[in-house]
């Protein structure tokens, strides 16, 4: 049986998962990002004692299939984007129809209904958030992370930056340079 939790983005949200499963005594299998997966059905008083705990800490079990397939979709783009170091060398549509084995125009559809934006908007805004995260790291050039999240080039990072941001990465990197301060000064 798989139980499909909103809200996890992390490593560090598995191990929150686990730590409320190990506590509730609950047996699973595997914990990923959205999913847990437990080898018999928890009985109905610990799943409400469990979704307690999990909201407790920012997370909640997803019953409505629909929520569950819309959160499948975010946890597959989160993954592909933060965690997998892989490129995407396929169209997006292609990739995830593939993923979740359904026809991206339902998931598209859906997706677009109960989010209120499109899967490409969303899929933007990781990448976009990733571009952040590198930048304010100050590790790799524009065009290193132009390759490393699969743009045709810097330029075309650079300008979608600018329209998602409104700062040019460049400008957003010299904001967050000055606003951040050392360790010994915290």
């Amino acid at each position: 049986m798989r139980l499909y939790i909103r809200n996890m983005v992390c490593n560090r949200c598995i191990m929150a998962v686990e730590n409320v499963l190990k506590s509730l005594d609950i047996k699973y299998l595997s914990v990923t990002l959205g999913e847990v997966e437990v080898g018999e059905e928890p009985a109905a008083e610990t799943l409400s004692q469990l979704d307690d705990k999990l909201q407790a800490i920012g997370f909640e079990i997803i019953e409505d299939k629909k929520s569950q397939l819309i959160e499948r979709i975010k946890t597959e783009i989160v993954y592909l984007v933060h965690h997998s170091g892989e490129v995407l060398n396929t169209n997006l549509s292609v990739w995830l129809s593939g993923k979740l084995h359904y026809d991206y125009t339902y998931l598209s559809n859906l997706f677009s209904e109960v989010e209120g934006t499109t899967i490409e908007k969303y899929y933007i805004a990781q990448r976009i958030e990733k571009v952040k995260e590198l930048l304010v790291y100050d590790e790799f050039t524009l065009l290193q992370i132009a390759d490393m999240l699969g743009y045709s080039s810097a330029a075309y990072l650079s300008g979608q930056f600018k329209k998602v941001t409104g700062f040019t990465p460049s400008h957003y990197k010299d904001i967050k340079e000055n606003k951040r301060r050392s360790l010994d000064q915290l």
